[in-house]
């Protein structure tokens, strides 16, 4: 082949290229699992951009003017719904283009009467207010979520419908799959008391019908002599063994624990862009941490 064709070749390859990468749709999330179930079931047709930083819980953050920007600029706007990511209701969103992913069960939201105030990490001062939203913890609404985002991504582009099926519905079994893993773990051991250090596990509690309490302990931060006691007082008619932690904490916490006869084990929330892996890969992981509870 002669140069010349060689070099119009090239440039007709980048061209499409080009086109391609305009054509695919903007889409942008407010946590990290609702940019997986997009990218999973978006697959080539989307570009998806979760843009929070990876040291803050995406529900408190606040981004800056020019991320607002672009979230207003974005072809869908993936909300996560049950009042996650405070911004939203301070900022002016386009309503054609944001989505609900966990409207279809509003009437299973999880309120609290009480309602908590605390500081810690990067994010400053916040509040566990009465309205759970880790709503994904509960595989069976996460499932939920994602067909919101498959049939939200089916209108926006019907020509590639029957693509965006396939590709929910691989995601769809592997969801099921971890459902199905968790309830066969509870069920081992059902009513067995368990603690939550962070009001985080409403909607893994009640899905699975975990007899779980939760307090309000920072894995950073040494529980104070009040919490200690808080904790004494719950141990008392609520006899658990194993602490739910998002992350594992301090030493000195984890020797007052053990001395109480608890072990910690880790499940982590999933909410942001985890350092290793992926949503599966840190659900697995949290699934084969839970088991030892459960033994």
């Amino acid at each position: 082949m002669r140069p010349i064709h060689l070099l119009v070749l090239g440039m007709l390859l980048m061209l499409a290229t080009d086109i391609s990468a305009a054509e695919r749709l903007s889409v942008y999330t407010v946590n990290y699992p609702l940019a997986y179930f997009a990218e999973r079931i978006g697959g080539d047709q989307v570009e998806v951009v979760f843009p929070a930083p990876a040291d803050v819980d995406p529900a408190y953050w606040m981004p800056d003017q020019s991320t607002i920007t672009a979230y207003q600029q974005a072809d869908l706007i993936l909300l996560n719904g049950a009042n996650y990511a405070k911004w939203v209701s301070k900022v002016s969103l386009p309503r054609s283009k944001t989505v609900d992913t966990s409207r279809s069960f509003k009437d299973r939201y999880i309120y609290s009467s009480e309602v908590t105030t605390h500081s810690h990490g990067a994010t400053g001062t916040h509040a566990h207010e009465s309205l759970a939203f880790t709503t994904w913890l509960d595989l069976s609404l996460a499932k939920l979520q994602a067909e919101a985002i498959y049939k939200a991504l089916a209108l926006k582009r019907p020509t590639a419908e029957v693509e965006f099926k396939g590709n929910f519905q691989a995601l769809s079994d592997n969801l099921d799959q971890l459902h199905s893993q968790i309830r066969e773990i509870v069920a081992r051991g059902p009513g067995r008391a368990l603690l939550g250090s962070h009001p985080v596990y409403d909607y893994l509690s009640a899905g699975y019908r975990i007899n779980l309490r939760s307090v309000h302990w920072e894995p950073d931060e040494v529980p104070t002599v009040s919490q200690w006691n808080d904790l004494n007082h719950i141990l008392e008619e609520h006899k658990a063994q194993y602490m739910l932690w998002e992350v594992g904490p301090l030493p000195g916490s984890t020797a007052e624990l053990n001395a109480r006869g608890i072990t910690n084990v880790v499940f982590s929330p999933g909410g942001n862009k985890p350092d290793n892996g992926d949503f599966m890969s840190v659900m697995q992981q949290n699934i084969t941490n839970l088991k030892q509870a459960f033994q």
